[in-house]
């Protein structure tokens, strides 16, 4: 059995893989792609793989995606040829919730505020600080790691709503809505975290009218995809002051173009893309993976979270 890594994991996690699976022949190869041809099993990131490379893959059966995002991947080739794909939903939970926290109780706590006085070398107390204990959140995604964010917030006494597509219950949300009904939810939040994937339903879903209905001092968080909402939509709502700070890892085009007006706006943080990122990720990648690929050579052909190549999640 060949199996194909797009990307190369440390010696260690090599050295693991090679000793639990003697029977395997891997490949590390980063970006090359000049065994796609024989290899069974491809491990990617998902972002490196065209419709080419698919038609020319004869035994390829199974692609693990070592992230949660396929959006990028050529589904309708994949689908035709009824490979099966799975993914690592669930590993980023941990370093994006403590990602989202951090910058929530950075802007509430004044830490850029704080810092840049240091830099200033000034003693200026006046630092405008608020708590985040008796907030309301609003979570687009109380998925896993939606619902790992509700519950570090929960933890700190804020009130979390979730919302998705039914508004049935998901953990550690105090409420849920709706996608349809969340317009009735936003005037309640004083903070909106966004970490939904990219689908048909999913782009663009937030409209003006969604930040017009938000209060004039939230916090919006986009820690999902950058085409949840389109780029002009946001750029209005926090230049006319309909929405207090934007907290942006993903964005329409990225990298963000360097004359962009985000840049220079004081209610805005750039996170370029990296609120996952961990030096634990392809380690929990591997632990995913590692499994699965006992199962599979046992005969079984349905890997832990497998997705839909036809419906994109």
């Amino acid at each position: 059995m060949d199996v194909l890594f797009t990307f190369v994991p440390k010696e260690n996690q090599q050295e693991r893989l090679q000793a639990e699976f003697p029977e395997v022949t891997f490949r590390f190869l980063y970006k090359n792609k000049s065994f796609l041809p024989t290899a069974d099993i491809v491990v990617t990131y998902g972002e490196d793989l065209t419709a080419d490379d698919i038609d020319r893959a004869d035994n390829l059966k199974w692609i693990m995606v070592a992230s949660a995002g396929i959006e990028k991947m050529p589904h309708a080739a994949i689908a035709d040829k009824g490979i099966i794909v799975s993914n690592v939903k669930g590993i980023h939970k941990t370093p994006m919730a403590e990602s989202a926290l951090a910058h929530l109780l950075a802007l509430k706590r004044s830490l850029p505020f704080i810092y840049e006085s240091q830099r200033n070398r000034e003693w200026n107390r006046k630092t405008h600080s608020s708590e985040l204990a008796g907030s309301t959140a609003i979570l687009f995604g109380p998925g896993a790691i939606g619902s790992e964010i509700g519950r570090l917030l929960q933890a700190f006494g804020v009130r979390t709503i979730g919302c998705n597509r039914s508004g049935d219950k998901a953990e550690h949300m105090d409420e849920m809505v709706s996608f349809e009904n969340s317009l009735t939810a936003l005037p309640k939040a004083d903070i909106v975290i966004a970490v939904l994937p990219s689908t048909e339903e999913t782009h663009h879903l937030l409209k003006k009218e969604h930040f017009q209905a938000m209060k004039d001092d939230t916090i919006f968080m986009n820690l999902g995809r950058g085409d949840l909402v389109e780029d002009q939509v946001l750029l209005e709502a926090l230049e006319t002051g309909e929405i207090g700070q934007a907290v942006l890892d993903v964005f329409e085009e990225e990298p963000l173009p360097l004359d962009h007006p985000y840049w220079q706006m004081d209610n805005v943080i750039i996170s370029p893309h990296v609120s996952s990122h961990s030096g634990k990720y392809v380690e929990r990648a591997l632990d995913v993976f590692i499994p699965n690929l006992h199962d599979w050579i046992k005969g079984a052909t349905s890997p832990s979270n497998p997705v839909d190549m036809k419906r994109g999640y």
